[in-house]
Parts: C-alpha cells; sequence; structure tokens
C-alpha cells in the first residue's frame, strides 16, 4: 500500500502554511489525487514516490468545491489505485489510513499508519477558523485521529487495501468547534478525477464569442490587484473599494484570487483574461486564500458594463 502514496513538497512555510502533504497514486502513468491545498500554490510542486525517487509534478486540473487536484508526474508502470474497484464502508469498518503527517517521511522511508474504524457517515458541516469548508458533501468520521499537518490527500483503506476514501484538511465542527476526524468516500471524487485524468473536466459555461471584447477590470467588483509589474505576477487585492461587492463580501487587502469561476488563477493577466470572457449578468465566482483558509465570493457580473468599469 505504501507504494501507492506519494509525498508532496511544495509552496509553504509561512505563516504556520506547512510546506507538506501528501497524495496518492490514480494511474500507472503518473496521475496523483489529492486535496486541493496551498502547496500547489507554486508552478509546480516536488512529488517523492516510496522508493525515494523525486520527480516535479504539475497542476493538471483542481476543482475547489471538492477540494480536489489532480498532479502529473512523467512516470510509467507505477503502482496505483485502480478508481474502477474501490470500496465502500460504514459505521464499523476496520480501517487503515495512509499520510505524511507531520513530515514523518522525506525520502523513501515509510509513511505513518493508523488504524480504526469508521464511527459513521454523514454529511460534512465544518470550518477553518470563520471560514466554512469549501466541501460540504458525505463523509466518513473515524475513530482515529487521521487529519493533522500533512496528512490531507492522504488515504483510508479496508484492512485488505481497498481504496475508501482521501483524508481531509484540518477543520472544526461547526457547531461543536471539535476538529472533525473526516475522509471524503471515493465514490464523491472518482467521477471528477476520471475526467480530470483524460482532460474531459471542465467548469467552463458557454461563452459568448463577443465576450472577449469587453473590458472588466477587477474594480468592477470592488478589488483594486497589486501592479503587474512581471510576467506572471501574483493576482493579490491591494486595496477594497469602500461600498463595493468585494467589502460586502468582506474581502481585504493581501488576499489571493486563486480561481475564477473554477479556473485557476496563477497571474493578474490570467485574471483578466478570465475576466474579459464574463457576460454581464453572469455569475463570477472567486476563490481567495487567506493564510491557511479558501473563501468564496460570487458577484454577478453588472449588465451595465459600460458604467461599471469607467
Amino acid at each position: 500500500m505504501q507504494s501507492k502514496v506519494v509525498k508532496l513538497f511544495g509552496a509553504g512555510g509561512l505563516a504556520g502554511l506547512q510546506g507538506y502533504g501528501t497524495g496518492f497514486v490514480i494511474s500507472p502513468n503518473g496521475h496523483i489525487a489529492t486535496v486541493w491545498s496551498h502547496l500547489l500554490d507554486g508552478d509546480t510542486v516536488s512529488v517523492v514516490l516510496s522508493n525515494g525517487k523525486r520527480q516535479t509534478g504539475r497542476v493538471l486540473a483542481a476543482e475547489p468545491k471538492l477540494d480536489l487536484a489532480v498532479i502529473k508526474i512523467e512516470a510509467e508502470g507505477l503502482d496505483h489505485f485502480d478508481l474502477q474497484t474501490t470500496a465502500t464502508g460504514g459505521p464499523g469498518t476496520r480501517i487503515y489510513a495512509f499520510s505524511n503527517m507531520f513530515k514523518v517521511a522525506a525520502g523513501d522511508e515509510p509513511l505513518s499508519v493508523q488504524h480504526g474504524i469508521i464511527s459513521a457517515r454523514t454529511q460534512l458541516t465544518a470550518r477553518r477558523g470563520r471560514f466554512a469548508s469549501n466541501y460540504n458533501g458525505p463523509v466518513y468520521i473515524v475513530d482515529a485521529i487521521t487529519n493533522n499537518p500533512g496528512s490531507a490527500g492522504g488515504v483510508l483503506t479496508t484492512r485488505d487495501g481497498q481504496l475508501l476514501g482521501m483524508l481531509g484538511r484540518e477543520l472544526r465542527d461547526a457547531q461543536s468547534q471539535v476538529w472533525v476526524n473526516y475522509v471524503v468516500p471515493i465514490g464523491e471524487l472518482a467521477p471528477t478525477l476520471q475526467a480530470m485524468m483524460q482532460g474531459e473536466y471542465t467548469r467552463a459555461s458557454v461563452i459568448d464569442p463577443l465576450a472577449v471584447l469587453r473590458n472588466i477590470p477587477p474594480r468592477t467588483f470592488g478589488m483594486i490587484l497589486v501592479p503587474d509589474i512581471v510576467f506572471r505576477t501574483p493576482a493579490y487585492i491591494d486595496e477594497v473599494l469602500p461600498g463595493s461587492a468585494a467589502e460586502t463580501a468582506k474581502l481585504q487587502p493581501d488576499d489571493l484570487i486563486v480561481f475564477l469561476n473554477g479556473k485557476v488563477v496563477n497571474s493578474v493577466r490570467t485574471l483578466q483574461t478570465e475576466l474579459n470572457q464574463l457576460q454581464p449578468g453572469q455569475d463570477a465566482e472567486f476563490v481567495i486564500r487567506r493564510g491557511g483558509e479558501l473563501i468564496t465570493a460570487k458577484f454577478p457580473v453588472p449588465v451595465d458594463l459600460d458604467e461599471k468599469t469607467r
């Protein structure tokens, strides 16, 4: 089982954000599933296989509402989880959890393994700080302390090695504020993972061909970004305009825009390109990173664009 789980090293190391995490191999050709997190904020992420071999991975696709991403490395013949032969569990199912919690492994050292049972299957209602979790679907609650720093993106399996799900983030229950040890069932993720691997996954709407002629700057929604001074200037908010939609949504300077309508935003220029393709009346859904939190803010694109962009 260890050979199907990988260690990830990427962006982090500041403000309590760990620069390490976990993923699991889902194809013999180097597709790796993991949690969408700050680790993937850079252009690439370092992937360490169970034999200690280190490779550079790139983010192939991501879905923030599932807290899910797929990384691709150049490889062949990898031991992997077959998404066609996964398992389901319920209360009392005996389980193993594999992850790189607390960065116990950096090379060919074995990952952490915990054992326990599934306590319940329920809907996730959890928070990180004052922000709700992006994912609010079905989860397994387990009786092992699985959701530690570095664990997100690890796997839960049956005692005979069948894949049950992906370990989630460090979150607290929305009502009790108790830390939740939860796992997203693989059945909730498998269709999206298959589409991502095949290059068929998209959340894009049908775009009006004339939309590319529009100019929709971020200030349309009350955001002024940092100056675009290098080729890939990150899309940080520099100022929030008083009385704007962004102020109403409680966005702040230094917030980083990472997604717009499901598409990765890796620079100010990328954001502007995507904004210019929006249509009047369409929703613009921003996913913002603030420290270790992901915040979603949705604004309608004004119909009177000429007035809003002057």
